[in-house]
Protein backbone atom coordinates (compact mmCIF):
# COMPACT_ATOMS: atom_id res chain seq x y z
CA UNK A 1 0.00 0.00 0.00
CA UNK A 2 1.36 3.41 -0.96
CA UNK A 3 2.02 5.68 2.00
CA UNK A 4 0.32 9.08 1.97
CA UNK A 5 2.56 11.99 1.08
CA UNK A 6 4.08 13.66 4.12
CA UNK A 7 3.24 17.34 4.23
CA UNK A 8 5.81 19.90 5.37
CA UNK A 9 3.03 21.89 7.01
CA UNK A 10 2.23 21.40 10.71
CA UNK A 11 -0.13 18.45 11.05
CA UNK A 12 -1.82 19.28 14.35
CA UNK A 13 -5.54 18.96 14.83
CA UNK A 14 -7.26 21.68 12.82
CA UNK A 15 -9.13 23.17 15.80
CA UNK A 16 -5.85 24.51 17.17
CA UNK A 17 -4.02 25.45 14.01
CA UNK A 18 -6.82 26.72 11.85
CA UNK A 19 -10.06 27.24 13.73
CA UNK A 20 -11.33 29.52 16.41
CA UNK A 21 -13.91 27.08 17.77
CA UNK A 22 -13.38 23.83 19.63
CA UNK A 23 -14.23 20.75 17.59
CA UNK A 24 -13.82 17.03 18.12
CA UNK A 25 -11.15 15.69 15.72
CA UNK A 26 -12.52 13.87 12.68
CA UNK A 27 -11.13 11.06 10.51
CA UNK A 28 -8.88 13.48 8.63
CA UNK A 29 -7.30 14.65 11.88
CA UNK A 30 -6.61 11.06 12.92
CA UNK A 31 -5.09 10.29 9.50
CA UNK A 32 -2.88 13.40 9.73
CA UNK A 33 -1.70 12.41 13.18
CA UNK A 34 -0.89 8.89 12.02
CA UNK A 35 1.05 10.22 9.02
CA UNK A 36 3.18 12.43 11.24
CA UNK A 37 3.87 9.56 13.64
CA UNK A 38 5.13 7.50 10.70
CA UNK A 39 7.03 10.33 8.98
CA UNK A 40 10.81 10.32 8.87
CA UNK A 41 11.67 13.49 6.94
CA UNK A 42 12.72 16.41 9.11
CA UNK A 43 13.19 14.42 12.31
CA UNK A 44 16.57 14.17 14.06
CA UNK A 45 17.31 10.91 15.90
CA UNK A 46 18.70 11.73 19.37
CA UNK A 47 18.41 8.37 21.16
CA UNK A 48 18.24 4.73 20.09
CA UNK A 49 18.79 1.95 22.58
CA UNK A 50 17.09 -1.27 23.74
CA UNK A 51 14.07 -0.91 21.48
CA UNK A 52 13.42 2.76 22.33
CA UNK A 53 14.07 5.60 19.86
CA UNK A 54 13.63 9.35 20.29
CA UNK A 55 13.52 12.05 17.61
CA UNK A 56 13.22 15.83 17.93
CA UNK A 57 12.17 18.49 15.45
CA UNK A 58 12.39 22.26 15.75
CA UNK A 59 9.20 23.93 14.57
CA UNK A 60 9.98 26.53 11.93
CA UNK A 61 7.30 29.02 12.97
CA UNK A 62 8.78 29.23 16.48
CA UNK A 63 12.29 27.93 17.14
CA UNK A 64 11.53 27.83 20.87
CA UNK A 65 8.96 25.14 20.20
CA UNK A 66 10.13 21.59 19.65
CA UNK A 67 8.32 18.44 18.72
CA UNK A 68 9.43 15.17 20.24
CA UNK A 69 8.63 11.69 19.00
CA UNK A 70 9.34 8.47 20.91
CA UNK A 71 8.87 4.93 19.67
CA UNK A 72 9.10 1.73 21.67
CA UNK A 73 8.84 -1.94 20.74
CA UNK A 74 6.70 -3.75 23.31
CA UNK A 75 7.25 -7.48 23.52
CA UNK A 76 4.77 -9.49 25.59
CA UNK A 77 2.30 -6.57 25.56
CA UNK A 78 -0.75 -6.77 23.25
CA UNK A 79 -1.86 -3.51 21.62
CA UNK A 80 -5.20 -3.63 23.44
CA UNK A 81 -3.46 -3.83 26.83
CA UNK A 82 -1.35 -0.76 26.10
CA UNK A 83 -4.48 1.05 24.92
CA UNK A 84 -6.21 0.20 28.22
CA UNK A 85 -3.23 1.38 30.27
CA UNK A 86 -3.16 4.77 28.56
CA UNK A 87 -6.89 5.21 29.18
CA UNK A 88 -7.10 3.93 32.75
CA UNK A 89 -6.77 7.09 34.84
CA UNK A 90 -6.79 5.24 38.17
CA UNK A 91 -3.90 3.05 37.06
CA UNK A 92 -1.97 6.07 35.75
CA UNK A 93 -1.91 7.44 39.29
CA UNK A 94 -0.06 4.26 40.25
CA UNK A 95 2.61 4.10 37.55
CA UNK A 96 3.11 7.68 36.34
CA UNK A 97 5.53 9.06 38.92
CA UNK A 98 5.47 12.51 37.31
CA UNK A 99 1.75 13.04 37.85
CA UNK A 100 0.67 15.52 40.52
CA UNK A 101 -3.05 15.36 39.83
CA UNK A 102 -5.17 14.00 37.00
CA UNK A 103 -8.90 13.62 36.52
CA UNK A 104 -11.59 13.53 33.85
CA UNK A 105 -13.92 16.53 33.76
CA UNK A 106 -16.69 15.76 31.29
CA UNK A 107 -17.74 13.65 28.32
CA UNK A 108 -18.18 15.26 24.90
CA UNK A 109 -18.98 12.27 22.67
CA UNK A 110 -18.60 8.49 22.87
CA UNK A 111 -14.91 8.89 21.96
CA UNK A 112 -13.98 12.31 23.33
CA UNK A 113 -13.70 13.90 26.76
CA UNK A 114 -12.10 16.81 28.62
CA UNK A 115 -9.56 16.27 31.37
CA UNK A 116 -6.97 17.84 33.66
CA UNK A 117 -3.35 16.78 34.11
CA UNK A 118 -0.55 18.36 36.16
CA UNK A 119 2.99 17.08 36.32
CA UNK A 120 6.33 17.56 38.00
CA UNK A 121 9.09 19.21 35.98
CA UNK A 122 12.82 18.72 36.59
CA UNK A 123 13.87 20.78 39.60
CA UNK A 124 14.08 23.74 40.00
CA UNK A 125 11.63 24.47 37.16
CA UNK A 126 8.02 25.25 38.00
CA UNK A 127 5.53 22.44 37.59
CA UNK A 128 3.03 22.53 34.71
CA UNK A 129 -0.60 21.65 34.04
CA UNK A 130 -2.96 21.40 31.06
CA UNK A 131 -6.66 21.14 30.26
CA UNK A 132 -7.10 19.01 27.16
CA UNK A 133 -9.74 17.70 24.81
CA UNK A 134 -8.83 14.06 24.30
CA UNK A 135 -10.19 11.82 21.57
CA UNK A 136 -9.50 8.23 20.63
CA UNK A 137 -10.11 5.88 17.73
CA UNK A 138 -9.58 2.12 17.33
CA UNK A 139 -8.44 1.36 13.76
CA UNK A 140 -8.62 -2.40 13.30
CA UNK A 141 -5.83 -3.76 15.47
CA UNK A 142 -4.28 -0.30 15.86
CA UNK A 143 -5.30 2.58 18.13
CA UNK A 144 -4.86 6.35 18.30
CA UNK A 145 -5.30 8.59 21.34
CA UNK A 146 -4.62 12.31 20.91
CA UNK A 147 -5.32 15.62 22.59
CA UNK A 148 -5.02 19.39 22.33
CA UNK A 149 -5.46 22.20 24.86
CA UNK A 150 -8.77 23.89 25.56
CA UNK A 151 -10.07 26.40 28.10
CA UNK A 152 -12.73 25.35 30.60
CA UNK A 153 -14.50 28.11 32.57
CA UNK A 154 -14.28 26.21 35.86
CA UNK A 155 -10.56 25.41 35.58
CA UNK A 156 -8.58 28.63 34.99
CA UNK A 157 -4.77 28.74 35.33
CA UNK A 158 -3.53 28.21 38.90
CA UNK A 159 -1.04 30.45 40.68
CA UNK A 160 1.11 27.54 41.85
CA UNK A 161 1.47 25.99 38.37
CA UNK A 162 2.37 27.15 34.87
CA UNK A 163 -0.44 26.44 32.37
CA UNK A 164 1.19 24.76 29.39
CA UNK A 165 -0.39 24.29 25.97
CA UNK A 166 -0.67 20.98 24.14
CA UNK A 167 -0.68 21.89 20.46
CA UNK A 168 -0.67 18.24 19.46
CA UNK A 169 0.04 15.28 21.70
CA UNK A 170 -0.88 11.65 21.35
CA UNK A 171 -0.12 7.99 20.88
CA UNK A 172 -0.23 5.64 17.92
CA UNK A 173 -0.35 1.98 18.99
CA UNK A 174 0.31 -0.55 16.23
CA UNK A 175 -0.18 -4.27 16.74
CA UNK A 176 2.72 -6.44 15.56
CA UNK A 177 1.31 -9.75 16.77
CA UNK A 178 -1.08 -11.34 19.30
CA UNK A 179 1.18 -10.34 22.19
CA UNK A 180 3.32 -7.52 20.83
CA UNK A 181 3.00 -3.96 19.58
CA UNK A 182 4.85 -0.74 18.81
CA UNK A 183 3.88 2.56 20.42
CA UNK A 184 4.74 5.99 19.01
CA UNK A 185 4.36 9.02 21.26
CA UNK A 186 4.24 12.38 19.48
CA UNK A 187 4.16 15.68 21.35
CA UNK A 188 4.21 19.33 20.43
CA UNK A 189 3.76 21.23 23.66
CA UNK A 190 4.35 24.90 24.43
CA UNK A 191 5.69 24.85 28.02
CA UNK A 192 4.96 28.60 28.27
CA UNK A 193 8.44 29.67 29.07
CA UNK A 194 11.99 29.95 27.83
CA UNK A 195 13.52 26.68 28.97
CA UNK A 196 17.26 26.17 29.46
CA UNK A 197 19.02 23.96 26.93
CA UNK A 198 19.74 21.27 29.54
CA UNK A 199 15.99 20.66 29.88
CA UNK A 200 15.54 20.06 26.14
CA UNK A 201 18.58 17.76 26.06
CA UNK A 202 17.54 15.89 29.19
CA UNK A 203 14.02 15.36 27.87
CA UNK A 204 15.21 13.61 24.73
CA UNK A 205 18.24 11.80 26.19
CA UNK A 206 16.86 10.68 29.56
CA UNK A 207 13.32 11.64 30.53
CA UNK A 208 11.48 10.41 27.43
CA UNK A 209 13.23 7.00 27.26
CA UNK A 210 12.80 6.54 31.01
CA UNK A 211 9.09 7.34 30.79
CA UNK A 212 8.59 4.88 27.93
CA UNK A 213 10.33 2.09 29.82
CA UNK A 214 8.24 2.79 32.91
CA UNK A 215 5.10 2.63 30.77
CA UNK A 216 6.20 -0.76 29.45
CA UNK A 217 6.64 -2.12 32.98
CA UNK A 218 3.21 -0.78 33.88
CA UNK A 219 1.68 -2.59 30.88
CA UNK A 220 3.21 -5.92 31.93
CA UNK A 221 1.66 -5.57 35.40
CA UNK A 222 -1.69 -4.16 34.27
CA UNK A 223 -3.71 -7.38 33.70
CA UNK A 224 -3.00 -8.56 37.25
CA UNK A 225 -3.77 -5.12 38.72
CA UNK A 226 -6.97 -4.73 36.71
CA UNK A 227 -8.31 -8.06 37.92
CA UNK A 228 -8.37 -6.56 41.42
CA UNK A 229 -9.73 -3.14 40.44
CA UNK A 230 -13.10 -3.13 38.63
CA UNK A 231 -11.98 -5.58 35.93
CA UNK A 232 -15.04 -4.98 33.74
CA UNK A 233 -15.02 -1.17 34.03
CA UNK A 234 -13.58 0.20 30.79
CA UNK A 235 -15.65 3.20 29.67
CA UNK A 236 -13.20 3.89 26.82
CA UNK A 237 -14.43 0.61 25.30
CA UNK A 238 -17.97 0.74 26.70
CA UNK A 239 -19.14 4.38 26.70
CA UNK A 240 -22.37 3.45 28.47
CA UNK A 241 -20.24 2.85 31.59
CA UNK A 242 -19.00 6.43 31.73
CA UNK A 243 -20.01 8.26 34.92
CA UNK A 244 -18.91 11.63 33.51
CA UNK A 245 -21.42 14.45 32.99
CA UNK A 246 -22.00 15.53 29.40
CA UNK A 247 -20.61 18.86 28.25
CA UNK A 248 -21.48 20.92 25.19
CA UNK A 249 -18.59 21.95 22.96
CA UNK A 250 -19.84 25.53 23.21
CA UNK A 251 -18.75 25.55 26.86
CA UNK A 252 -15.12 25.22 25.77
CA UNK A 253 -12.81 27.56 23.87
CA UNK A 254 -9.45 27.11 22.16
CA UNK A 255 -6.48 27.68 24.43
CA UNK A 256 -4.15 29.97 22.51
CA UNK A 257 -0.58 29.97 23.76
CA UNK A 258 -0.16 33.73 23.38
CA UNK A 259 -2.98 34.38 25.86
CA UNK A 260 -1.00 32.80 28.71
CA UNK A 261 1.87 34.23 30.72
CA UNK A 262 5.39 33.30 29.63
CA UNK A 263 7.84 32.25 32.33
CA UNK A 264 11.53 32.89 31.61
CA UNK A 265 13.47 29.97 33.08
CA UNK A 266 16.26 29.97 30.50
CA UNK A 267 18.93 30.81 33.06
CA UNK A 268 17.84 28.20 35.62
CA UNK A 269 20.58 25.71 36.42
CA UNK A 270 19.92 22.02 36.95
CA UNK A 271 19.74 21.14 40.63
CA UNK A 272 22.29 18.81 42.17
CA UNK A 273 19.53 16.33 43.08
CA UNK A 274 18.45 16.17 39.45
CA UNK A 275 22.00 15.55 38.23
CA UNK A 276 22.58 12.77 40.75
CA UNK A 277 19.21 11.07 40.99
CA UNK A 278 17.40 11.86 37.77
CA UNK A 279 14.10 13.67 37.33
CA UNK A 280 12.26 13.08 40.53
CA UNK A 281 10.24 9.90 40.29
CA UNK A 282 11.49 9.21 36.78
CA UNK A 283 14.88 8.36 38.19
CA UNK A 284 13.44 5.47 40.15
CA UNK A 285 12.66 1.99 38.94
CA UNK A 286 10.65 1.14 42.03
CA UNK A 287 7.52 -0.69 40.92
CA UNK A 288 6.04 -1.45 44.33
CA UNK A 289 3.17 0.98 43.73
CA UNK A 290 1.87 -1.14 40.85
CA UNK A 291 0.76 -4.03 43.02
Amino acid sequence: MEKPAVSTEPQGPRPVLGRESVQVPDDQDFRSFRSECEAEVGWNLTYSKAGVSVWVQAVEMDRALHKIKCRMECRDVPAETLYDVLHDIEYRKKWDSNVIETFDIARLTVNADVGYYSWRCPKPLKNRDVITLRSWLPMGTDYIIMNYSVKHPKYPPRKDLVRAVSIQTGYLIQSTGPKSCVITYLAQVDPKGSLPKWVVNKSSQFLAPKAMKKMYKACVKYPEWKQKHQPHFKPWLHPEQSPLPSLALSELSVQHADSLENIDESAVAESRDERVGGAGGEGSDDDTSLT
